[in-house]
């Protein structure tokens, strides 16, 4: 897979190494050239324009906003260097209404999802790195070795204990989770869950369990769901997924011969074969593939111009 996915490979500079320095950061916070990206409760402000822009605003344009809070609430995270100005992500999420905010800035808070592949690269990069930064931060407030309230250090990139006898410190979660597509010469094995939309298939998935690599969590999900016993597992590609904190780990695989589908557990709807004639026809069968921003579409698509 030559095209990198969606959210991945953005040109922002992290700049790790100026997350410790206070003074610098502090300065940047009120400094004109610095973009504040706000997010309201896992929501991201996008512009009103054609194609979507990343809401990016000067600390001062931010704060002139209505109901806006200070330029350094107290969740706000350096995200790094984009086109060498300071980025950072500021959470709003005290805001009952973020309308007249969004409005003032000339756009709406909408999900990621929504909107993401009509962004520039960058731009949806940065959206997902703030949100799936600040939701961690919204959902890790407290110690989880003594219970206490954290207080955020390294320009939010770590949550740290203030009680002497503890000082724990606690950094962003990951959660990787694999990612597959199962073939058997001209046919692909798909299947799909209850919540998901009507017709929609896709491809395997599952998280990581301890003690495991991820050609080992490959083959238990596999089966697992499917009842398939998988040989030639390699690896594709990657992508991060900040829905609410997962990175997808792509892989392909082959069935091994001579097996039926008979699921372990009772976790997907349906599984079944498609071919690529089935694929390259869906619209006329109601069947739809992923959601268009998703390694899983990703996988599937490759697969389909191969043949």
């Amino acid at each position: 897979m030559a095209k990198a996915n969606l959210y991945a490979a953005t040109a922002i500079n992290r700049a790790a190494h100026l997350r410790s320095d206070a003074a610098w950061i502090a300065a940047r916070l009120r400094h004109p050239e610095t973009r504040i990206l706000p997010v309201w409760r896992n929501r991201n402000l996008v512009l009103k324009s054609d194609p979507p822009l990343a809401g990016r605003l000067s600390p001062q344009a931010f704060a002139a906003l209505p109901d806006a809070p200070a330029p350094a609430p107290p969740i706000v995270a350096f995200l790094g260097l984009f086109e060498d100005a300071p980025h950072f992500a500021i959470d709003v999420s005290h805001l009952d209404d973020p309308a007249p905010l969004a409005e003032k800035a000339g756009g709406n808070f909408d999900d990621l999802r929504d909107f993401g592949p009509l962004l520039a690269r960058d731009d949806a990069g940065l959206l997902a790195y703030a949100r799936g930064l600040l939701y961690w931060h919204r959902h890790h407030g407290h110690c989880a070795a003594c219970g206490a309230p954290t207080e955020t250090a390294e320009a939010g990139h770590m949550r740290r204990c203030p009680i002497k006898a503890c000082r724990a410190e606690h950094f962003p979660r990951t959660d990787p989770a694999i990612i597959t597509l199962v073939t058997d010469a001209d046919a692909c094995l798909l299947g799909r869950q209850k919540t998901w939309p009507k017709g929609m298939y896709s491809t395997l998935a599952g998280f990581v369990e301890p003690g495991e690599s991820l050609e080992d969590t490959v083959a238990r999900e596999v089966f697992e769901e499917t009842g398939i016993r998988v040989t030639n597992i390699r690896y594709q590609s990657s992508q991060p997924w900040p829905f609410p904190a997962s990175l997808m780990l792509g892989f392909r695989a082959h069935a091994a011969p001579g097996q039926i589908i008979a699921p372990m557990i009772d976790e997907l709807e349906d599984v079944r074969w498609f071919s690529r004639e089935d694929l390259r026809g869906r619209k006329q069968t109601g069947f739809h593939l992923p959601y268009r921003g998703a390694i899983a579409r990703a996988l599937i698509e490759a697969w389909i111009e191969e043949g």
